[in-house]
Formats: C-alpha cells, structure tokens, sequence
C-alpha cells in the first residue's frame, strides 16, 4: 500500500466521481481505476459502489477513508518537519484547543514568538479534551490545550496563568437573573444545556446529591451554539465565564456557580514524542513565561 494510491483513494472518495478525480490529480482515469483496483485487491474488500454517474463508499470504504486521512496528515506532516529543520526562522506547530478565554495567554506567547521567528507557520484545531488527545496521540499535534487534569503517564504539562469558573448564561430578564450566584437547588428541574463532557466530568460532582434533580436538555460542544438556544429560552446555559457575549446589548447575563467552580486549563504536550526543533523553542519560551503554579 502506497501513500500515493490512498491520496488517489481520497481524491474519488471526496469527488464521488473517477473522471473529476482523475483530473484534479492528473492522471489518466484508466491509471485511477487500475490503482483503486489494485488497493481492493490488497485489502480483498470491495472499497466502493459503482453507480451509472458516480461512486459511493461502502461500509469498507468508509473505514479506509477515515484511516487514510490520518495517514496523509501524518505523511504530510513528516514531509514538512524534515524541509523545515534547516529553516532557523520558522517550521510549522500544530496545537488543538479546548474552549477557554485563557487561550489569550497563547496567542500572545504565538504573536511574540513569530515575531522572532517570522517564518512560523502555526495550525489551529479546536475539540474537547477526547478530541484533542486523540489527534495529539496519533501524532497530529504538537501540543494540546485540555481543561482537565492530564494524565501524567502520557503527557507532560504545564498549567496556564489563570483558572476559568463554571455559571450560568440565560437572559437577562430571566428569575435566576436576580441572583448574585446560582445553586444546584436553583437549577433543579430546569432545562439545561452544556457539553457532555463538563457535565459528567465537573457538574456532577459539584451537584452532589443534588445531580439527580439536574435535566440536562440538551449537549453542545460549542458553548456559542448553546447560548444561542439560551436566548431562545429553552434553557439555561452550562459554560465556563467569559466565552459568550453577556453585554447589555446580548440580552444574557452569567451568573457564577455557588460554590465556586472553578476550572485549570492546561498546556500537554507526549512524554515520547520528540519535538520539531520550532515546537521546542516555542516550549522553551512558554516555560519561561507561565509562572508555575500548582
């Protein structure tokens, strides 16, 4: 199996057509056709259904795709890392992001560091921690950036300036609104809405006893997608402070959680996965930077 067969394999996965595919790679489509059949040959599946004006994926296919993918990024990636060792003034970092407003502290480390290294080429993925992990295991990313404690077998870490804290966004004229702070008492019985992960990993055991009379309405991975439902009013919004728009002209307000919860947000990079020498350099300078903190 080629690394240039399964570019092919994506190209008619993604044009659902051998004729465009074959255009957009330049190559012959007796040449695409023979390759793909080769590829089905060496897997013994059958990798796509042919139609009369077009081919789909089977449930093969699909799986091949989704693998595949990986490994293009993953060749790709290693083409690149290798042209940019000699480069001393830039190279590529790949980081994948959780939802927090301290991700300001990065993007200023990443403007400073640019500026010393002007040919920096940095790419940005955002995803809760499953996500995120996943693609830094795989070796996609560089560094990851998880709003729970990362585990110390696997990753290396350091803790950002600040901690967030968890409240509530609904709208401003809403009861809960009057109060300085909202309790789980409070929120007994009303619709909720907040990312799976944050209400299985912080709001139940913040909520106690009391979790078991939480309704979760509805799960959003995008804490902006989720207030737009809160300013609807079909319920109230589950979110770290200062992710959405609470101005007087949003019409929502945040009220923090009683008691206080609060969330650490935290830089991980693979124990075993050595560096680009550019992600080094940035490590170095974000260690210099972020006062430790426990």
């Amino acid at each position: 199996m080629e690394i240039r067969t399964l570019r092919y394999f994506l190209a008619v996965a993604r044009e659902e057509n051998m004729s465009r595919a074959a255009a957009m790679l330049h190559v012959t489509q007796p040449t695409l056709s023979k390759a793909l059949r080769a590829l089905e040959d060496e897997f013994g599946k059958k990798l796509f259904t042919r139609h009369s004006f077009s081919i789909s994926l089977t449930e093969e296919g699909v799986l091949l795709r989704d693998r595949a993918e990986d490994l293009i990024s993953m060749a790709d990636r290693i083409e690149r890392d290798f042209l940019s060792l000699d480069d001393i003034s830039g190279g590529d970092i790949y980081f994948g992001l959780a939802e927090s407003y301290q991700i300001r502290y990065l993007a200023r480390e990443i403007r400073r560091f640019k500026a010393a290294y002007p040919n920096l080429r940095y790419h940005i993925t955002s995803g809760d921690t499953e996500q995120v992990t996943e693609k830094l295991d795989k070796g996609l990313l560089d560094f990851a950036v998880i709003c729970e404690l990362p585990n110390e077998r696997k990753y290396d870490s350091i803790l950002f300036p600040e901690a967030d804290y968890f409240g509530v966004v609904m709208p401003g004229d809403s009861a809960l609104a009057e109060k300085e702070a909202v309790t789980a008492a409070d929120l007994a019985g009303l619709p909720l809405f907040c990312s799976e992960q944050s209400w299985e990993n912080d709001i139940r055991p913040w909520a106690k006893e009391r979790f078991a009379s939480l309704r979760l309405e509805g799960s959003f991975r995008l804490a902006y997608n989720g207030s737009l439902f809160a300013k609807e009013e079909l319920g109230i919004l589950l979110t770290l402070n200062n992710l959405i728009d609470t101005s007087p002209e949003s019409g929502l307000v945040f009220r923090p959680l009683s008691p206080r919860l609060e969330m650490k947000l935290y830089l991980i990079w693979n124990k075993y996965q050595s560096l680009t020498p550019i992600a080094e350099r940035f490590l170095r300078q974000i260690q210099a930077s972020f006062p430790a903190r426990k």
